[in-house]
């Protein structure tokens, strides 16, 4: 071995011993979080402190964003006002130790066209401050790659997180006594919404909105979503676990949602929306809906448990059609919404759908109005019906009959236990003739009625 290798190991080997041997009192005061960047606490940021950290945590988070290095926060308390993110800033907390108690100001943590941020591992707790209108506690306008992960958010006073055209990942957190909504998206550029858990808002628990009908295509996935009030009241503008407005091709995929004032997922003005694979009890309207101006939903393969509806996908007088509504289990509708407004006429109902759609391989069970509805008045067009099974309802399915209605087949469904009729005629909510699966389809020459297994 050469003289020079030999030497270096040696230097190696006698630093780790001069490590090992080094006194406990100094390794206690060794900074362990310098590791993973600066350390909050060499600014003469006080974790624990009664007195407002807010002008040593800004110094902090300039001069570790101006090194491009992460800022590390270890476990305490550390009060403080509205923060501001530079480009680059990297928030590194304890998950479930380190914890930031708001003192007031429009939000906590703020960024205005940043890119590269990041929040991982920390409490920030809003104490119930009001805020101003939408605003969150933490408020991110403009930015790409804007990472919120394993963060807790509780008691805040608005929203919990408010973005603007946003690209990145807002996942892993925690969200419970939020005054507004949890997550609020504006105009996303390429945003994920996953893996979190929201526990109590007064609004909505997740909004993915857009200024204008355009593409959004933002990921929402495997969240938790619970005791969702419509507080403002509204006719459906909130009490909805998750809310795409305005939004086009977003995907609403394997999410837990129960407790809702109204919906669990709701698409309005929001074309291509994905809907599948979500578990849904205990909403009070229309579990899943896709209304008003949008072409092209797909509604598949979700567990709806209690509702007063199951699936709507309607508005064609605003230029809502095509859907596929496919593979779903619905049961245990309730006659009306029990939260102080009028029942709906379509309260009850499995399966609503209006335009150039398919229902197929849906099961429905314990439906105090219709299994399936097809049509409102003259609202129909090109409707297929068929492989579904429907037990326990007054009338299995209801199509329009009313001059101007488009055509329906209900065809090879399953239908038993429905004491009004298997597949009758309806005048909007008003069934109008007898059962069609026994005769009298004929009679209308738009519904295409055959091959149903009727069990009386």
């Amino acid at each position: 071995m050469d003289l020079n290798r030999r030497h270096l190991i040696g230097a190696s080997t006698a630093g780790i011993a001069g490590a090992l041997a080094m006194p406990a009192d100094a390794a206690r005061a060794a900074p362990l979080t310098s590791l993973l960047g600066r350390d909050a606490t060499q600014y003469g940021v006080r974790p624990g402190s009664s007195e407002d950290q807010t002008r040593g945590l800004q110094r902090a988070i300039d001069e570790a964003a101006r090194a491009q290095m992460p800022l590390a926060l270890p476990p305490g308390v550390y009060r403080s006002g509205l923060l501001r993110l530079p480009n680059g800033t990297q928030l590194i907390g304890v998950r479930g130790a380190t914890k930031f108690v708001f003192t007031g100001g429009p939000s906590a943590i703020q960024s205005d066209g940043a890119d590269a941020i990041g929040l991982s591992g920390i409490t920030f707790d809003g104490g119930g401050i009001p805020l101003p209108t939408r605003r969150g506690l933490i408020h991110v306008l403009g930015g790409r790659d804007v990472r919120i992960t394993d963060c807790e958010i509780t008691g805040s006073g608005g929203s919990g997180i408010w973005l603007e055209q946003i690209s990145g990942d807002i996942s892993g957190n925690i969200f419970t006594s939020i005054a507004v909504t949890a997550v609020v998206s504006f105009d996303a550029k390429g945003l994920s919404v996953a893996r979190n858990t929201i526990i109590g808002t007064n609004d909505n628990g997740i909004e993915i909105l857009r200024s204008a009908i355009g593409d959004d295509g933002t990921l929402v996935a495997d969240n938790r979503i619970e005791d969702i009030k419509a507080g403002p009241g509204g006719s459906g503008q909130y009490g909805n676990a998750i809310n795409a407005f305005r939004a086009g091709n977003v995907i609403v995929r394997g999410n837990r949602i129960k407790n809702c004032d109204y919906s669990a997922v709701r698409g309005n003005s929001a074309s291509n929306i994905h809907i599948t694979g979500n578990s849904v009890s205990d909403v009070r309207e229309v579990a899943l809906y896709s209304e008003f101006a949008f072409e092209a939903a797909v509604i598949a393969n979700n567990i709806v448990d209690g509702a007063a509806v199951g699936v709507s996908v309607c508005n064609f007088n605003e230029g809502g059609r095509i859907a596929v509504v496919q593979g779903n289990i619905i049961r245990n509708l309730i006659p009306k919404r029990p939260i102080g407004t009028a029942p709906d006429d379509d309260a009850g109902v499995g399966i609503y759908i209006e335009a150039d759609s398919s229902v197929t391989g849906n099961v429905i069970e314990n439906a105090p109005s219709y299994g399936i509805v097809a049509g409102w008045g003259k609202y129909l067009r090109d409707v297929a019906i068929t492989g579904n099974v429907i037990r326990k309802a007054l009338a299995g399915i209801g199509v329009s009959v009313v001059p101007g209605a488009g055509t329906a087949l209900v065809n090879n469904n399953m239908i038993s236990e429905t004491p009004r009729g298997a597949v009758v005629g309806l005048d909007h909510a008003r069934a109008v003739t007898a059962d069609l699966s026994a005769d009298g389809a004929q009679r209308f020459a738009q519904v295409v009625v055959g091959g149903n297994a009727v069990r009386r």
